[in-house]
């Protein structure tokens, strides 16, 4: 409960079923059945039961459903047509006791291996914690959390640490069921810190969750306060603001911040006295402790210090550059950092719309120099340092909290309110590939959004619009469909996500590989190279047959009305991609 995953918090826990499909599934208290889904994605097959408290429990990736709900499921997909169903029941029609049946344990949706997912819903569908709601005497957990890695962020161009500006990680050494930094880290102004860790009910197990309760105090004094004892389903995206979402981003890696940023509206901070960002006494060391603790009470400290250290140009400690120039931004700052000459005692031209300005290095040393822009004060078009110049691209700061509208001779973007957490600095370009492909980059990666944005792209190449032609978003390889549609000499499209975007055109039929094929049942394995499986359709003698989907195994397979009744005849299959391409599979079943 409260782990951290890519998108979103987990609700509830995970209950495993040692790699087994199959195994009977409980009713956990007496009520009433409320709501089925089935979906090859998320949850995948799950089961809802509402109480007499007003709770709800859910019981997802189920194999399949018992009793006579089942049945009517059954029904239901074959009235509609459709395999995906969400299905809702009134108060008295599928009543249930403690310990009934309800379902076979499974592996469906985006579950990544056999298990059950079990959550409690309050009436507001609030995810509680389970182990708060309900006794589990099956589960011993003796460990504490444990930290990995600690991150220091400087929230300012103003402020350092250890002489530089930016976020930089540090190791935690464990002392007993503690940890330290064994050496004091040199810092100065407003400082965010960030963790790494996680908290396992075992030693040797593989398995862990989230920390739901940390507690920051510098000097003695409580400066933050995070308490996840449940979690609003409606907004679990918000989880962006929680973690550092650009190194989640850039390494995979989970931080949890300890500081309130921008837009984090969550609701887990009632206890923090502030937004638990660290300002540094320039006159003493600030000692630093992090205490984190586990439903069960389990509990472990983080101690560190943080000693002043006044702003110095002179940085010893910064390594060479494998570049001559690069360029990172970090909030509201630009940091270019160069490869030093002598030529032009290490300065950088600036150039914008205000004109073009000469500015020294931050700091330095030997292997690199380092300058920061202010860019709520200029947003640079160039910079150029030792004869080398970059080029960031950025057309606009577009602030949260409110629609924007962003417009170009190539590129037209619809910002509508809430969209974003922070201000982004929106950087927009388009390049021409090796295979003669456009490519339009639109705002960072690094920068999350919490609504999907509307784009208006205008190719340069003349192009005739037709089903085929789709908007993927470039993915290291490969590329994710999203679809678009032609308008105004434009290509319309929405994401929500940030990234680079092209235009693809798809022509090739899905692939159709027969598994197994008797009057039993009918199996396959059904792919497509590039936009998606979009539908597929099967029937025996003209009949609509259900057909269920494993997108992770990319398996479909055949569930009959009639039980007893064999299939027999003439046999159909229809997969039909996102851009419209067919493949057909026939097959007389005697």
């Amino acid at each position: 409960m409260g782990e951290l995953r890519n998108t979103h918090f987990h609700s509830g826990i995970d209950i495993r079923t040692n790699n087994i499909i199959g195994l009977p599934v409980l009713a956990s208290k007496s009520g009433y059945i409320s709501r089925i889904t089935v979906s090859p994605s998320g949850y995948g097959n799950v089961l809802y039961i509402t109480h007499p408290d007003g709770n709800t429990t859910l019981y997802a990736h189920l194999d399949k459903f018992s009793g006579p709900v089942a049945a009517f499921v059954l029904q239901e997909q074959y009235r509609q047509k459709q395999g995906d169903v969400d299905l809702f029941f009134k108060e008295n029609q599928f009543l249930v006791k403690r310990g009934d049946t309800v379902a076979l344990s499974g592996n469906s949706g985006s579950s990544s291996g056999p298990h059950l997912h079990f959550d409690i819903r309050d009436p507001n569908n609030f995810a509680l914690n389970p182990l708060l709601v309900e006794s589990f005497p099956e589960i011993t957990d003796n460990l504490p959390p444990a930290i990995e890695k600690i991150a220091l962020k400087t929230l300012d161009i103003n402020s350092r640490i250890n002489d530089r500006f930016g976020r930089f990680e540090f190791y935690a050494q464990r002392v007993g069921q503690n940890f330290i930094l064994p050496v004091p880290i040199m810092a100065s102004g407003n400082i965010g810190v960030e963790i790494l860790a996680k908290d396992k009910l075992a030693l040797k197990s593989r398995f862990y969750g989230g920390v739901n309760y940390i507690e920051m105090m510098v000097d003695s004094q409580l400066v933050f306060n995070q308490s996840i004892d449940k979690i609003n389903i409606a907004e679990t995206r918000s989880i962006y603001t929680l973690m550092d979402f650009k190194t989640l981003r850039t390494h995979g890696t989970r931080f949890y911040k300890l500081y309130v940023d921008d837009g984090n509206d969550l609701k887990f901070y009632d206890k923090s006295p502030g937004r638990g960002k660290i300002k540094i006494d320039p006159a003493r060391a600030s000692k630093v402790r992090i205490t984190m603790r586990d439903t069960y009470g389990n509990t472990s400290n983080v101690s560190f210090s943080l000693k002043p250290s006044a702003p110095s140009r002179n940085a010893k400690l910064l390594e060479p550059l494998k570049n001559a120039v690069e360029y990172d931004i970090l909030e509201n700052v630009m940091m270019v950092s160069a490869q030093p000459c002598a030529t032009d005692s290490n300065r950088a031209i600036v150039y914008s719309k205000a004109g073009q300005q000469t500015i020294g290095p931050d700091y330095a040393n030997a292997f690199r120099s380092v300058y920061l822009i202010d860019l709520r004060k200029d947003i640079p078009d160039s910079i150029v340092v030792c004869g080398k110049s970059i080029v960031p691209h950025i057309r606009v700061s577009v602030p949260p909290g409110r629609d924007y509208s962003y417009y170009s001779d190539l590129i037209d973007i619809q910002f509508p309110d809430k969209a974003l957490y922070d201000t982004v600095y929106l950087n927009v370009d388009t390049q021409i590939t090796a295979d003669s492909n456009e490519v339009y980059t639109v705002g960072p990666r690094t920068a999350p959004l919490d609504k999907s944005i509307s784009i208006t792209l205008r190719p340069a190449k003349p192009l005739t619009w037709d089903k085929s032609l789709a908007v993927y978003r470039v993915n290291g390889r490969a590329y994710t469909y999203l679809g678009g549609g032609w308008e105004n000499g434009g290509i319309h499209f929405a994401t929500r996500e940030f990234g680079q975007f092209v235009v693809l055109r798809d022509t090739v039929a899905p692939i159709i590989k027969p598994v197994g094929v008797n009057n039993t049942a009918v199996r396959f394995k059904i792919r497509d190279n590039l936009s998606g499986i979009a539908t597929f359709e099967a029937s025996i003698n003209g009949q609509w047959l259900l057909m269920h989907y494993d997108s992770k195994t990319a398996t479909i397979w055949s569930e009959k009305l009639n039980k007893a009744e064999p299939l027999r005849g003439d046999f159909k299959l229809v997969v039909t991609d996102l851009a419209g391409n067919e493949a057909t599979y026939t097959h007389k079943i005697f």
